[in-house]
């Protein structure tokens, strides 16, 4: 790392930033009367635990417009988010091309609730093929090709995984990188 520069780090957003298992909880609850709790998910992805007759809508929701437009923010991630954005590069990344509306959507999101954070520093991709220092994701997938510090964000579906540093909280996160 050359001295003239911040450590870059990059931050995820579902699940992450933004709580889309609160969404569907409260989706699934409003359209269809079914109650899903976060201990059903331990160590399982969502729809793995949708009803059979339900397992079609979860795709259906997540590319209707505006999903990902009114998701709740993570406790303490914006007040910690900003404490990053004073001390390093902060990068948002996100995987916004798989679903129709996501991009427009989450720039929304990003611009009602991290307005600090510059265009110039939201990448919206496939895969996260990046070149920054940190890492935060819920998603082990996109640590494969990543040479920096992976910061595993604690998720329903990420809890039987130990092969990585883990932060459960913002408050963890200020920890290792406010505090360190």
């Amino acid at each position: 790392m050359s001295l003239n520069r911040k450590l870059r780090i990059a931050i995820d957003m579902d699940e992450v930033m933004a709580d889309t298992i609160a969404k569907f909880i409260t989706l699934y609850d409003e359209r269809h009367q079914t109650k899903i709790s976060l201990g059903d998910m331990h160590g399982k992805e969502f729809r793995e635990i949708l009803p059979p007759h339900l397992s079609n809508s979860l795709r259906e929701y997540i590319n209707e417009r505006g999903f990902f437009r009114d998701l709740p923010v993570m406790p303490g991630c914006q007040d910690v988010v900003k404490a990053l954005h004073e001390k390093y590069d902060v990068y948002i990344a996100s995987s916004a091309m798989e679903f129709k509306y996501s991009l427009e959507d989450k720039l929304d999101w990003l611009n009602e609730h991290f307005p600090f954070i510059s265009w110039t520093n939201i990448i919206f991709c496939g895969h996260k093929i990046l070149d920054v220092d940190v890492m935060i994701d819920d998603r082990i997938k996109n640590f494969v090709t990543f040479k920096g510090r992976k910061l595993l964000f604690t998720s329903p579906h990420n809890l039987l995984i130990n092969d990585f540093e883990r932060v459960n909280t913002w408050d963890d996160v200020a920890t290792k990188l406010l505090h360190e």
